[in-house]
């Protein structure tokens, strides 16, 4: 497993990070003898980062971690992520303060490595959806985290990149957070390269720029977009988290990739995170599993290496034709 530098943190973190999302689903949704193993293998692997939420599975993830970890006698890097109820917002840093207290309880330890704002980002606030002075001014998100850091109870803080890619940037811009979770995979890589004018889907343009600019991390989820990338097979946890697209157009979308590139590049899965991987500002890319065999192919993927400058160029031309449409 190679290692890349996290962002101004200086830490080394696996290329392959374990993710214990819901969508995956392997520590929500499986027995504890599968959940045991999905861990053993991933750290034999190499893995040195596991990434969970306290929303994933309405906190089943953390609680599993809670034991398996310390069954394994493991100490990868831990993080995790809290939402904010914008219709309730009184005492931000006092909110963020409790949601860790819950989290630390479930994951049974003392901090965590990283806590990441979970909630989107915008001009208006409402629903899930928090504006930067939410986030950046007096009593904001980045002083409550500011403070829990001071106490020790967190090393790092980031923010879910998700939203109005300009909102997003400009939370990015004030250094005030070390890492961003971002949504790059082959079908939408926006955040990190100029669109060509026939492409369809939510524009993230400018955050990885931005993202390197300020020193902070990029950690490349939803690589698989839900799965869809990875396999036909459908689980009901396909939820869509861009703008401007569906999971029937993403579909459509894959066909058209794996029409074009064939199958001497892996399998579908690792095409997905050796395109991710090809991207040398991306920090690591967060994999969900909901297999344990898709463990082995995120390893053996990491072991392939990026994907080759041919590959790319294949998609560069299915990008100016919207995947074939035009």
């Amino acid at each position: 497993m190679k290692h890349r530098t996290f962002g101004r943190s200086g830490i080394k973190v696996s290329e392959v990070v374990f993710g214990g999302g819901a969508v995956g689903g392997i520590l929500v949704h499986k027995d504890d003898a599968t959940k045991r193993e999905a861990i053993r293998r991933a750290l034999a692997g190499g893995i040195n980062w596991i990434d969970t939420a306290a929303q994933y599975g309405n906190g089943k993830s953390e609680e599993a971690l809670g034991w398996l970890l310390p069954e394994a006698g493991a100490t990868p890097y831990l993080s995790t992520k809290f939402n904010l109820d914008v219709e309730h917002l009184k005492d931000t840093p006092a909110q963020i303060a409790e949601h860790l207290k819950a989290s630390l309880a479930r994951l049974k330890r003392s901090s965590v490595d990283l806590l990441q704002l979970h909630n989107r980002i915008g001009s208006k606030p409402g629903g899930r959806v928090m504006t930067v002075e939410q986030i950046l001014g007096r009593n904001g998100v980045a002083d409550g985290l500011d403070r829990l850091r001071e106490k020790g109870l967190i090393r790092h803080m980031g923010i879910t990149a998700l939203g109005e890619a300009a909102s997003v940037c400009e939370v990015i811009r004030s250094k005030r957070f070390d890492s961003a979770q971002v949504y790059y995979n082959l079908l939408n890589p926006s955040a990190g390269r100029r669109m060509p004018k026939a492409w369809t889907g939510q524009n993230l343009g400018g955050i990885i720029e931005a993202c390197c600019a300020s020193d902070v991390a990029v950690m490349a989820i939803r690589i698989f977009a839900a799965g869809i990338i990875a396999t036909d097979e459908r689980t009901g946890r396909e939820s869509v988290l861009t703008t401007d697209t569906s999971v029937a157009e993403d579909e459509r979308k894959t066909r058209a990739v794996f029409g074009a590139i064939g199958t001497d590049q892996g399998t579908r899965a690792q095409v997905a995170l050796r395109f991710v991987l090809a991207n040398p500002d991306v920090s690591c890319a967060v994999i969900g599993s909901a297999e344990l065999q898709h463990i082995d192919e995120a390893l053996q993927a990491a072991g392939m290496g990026p994907l080759p400058p041919h590959v790319l160029a294949r998609l560069d031309a299915l990008y100016e034709s919207d995947f074939g449409r035009v």
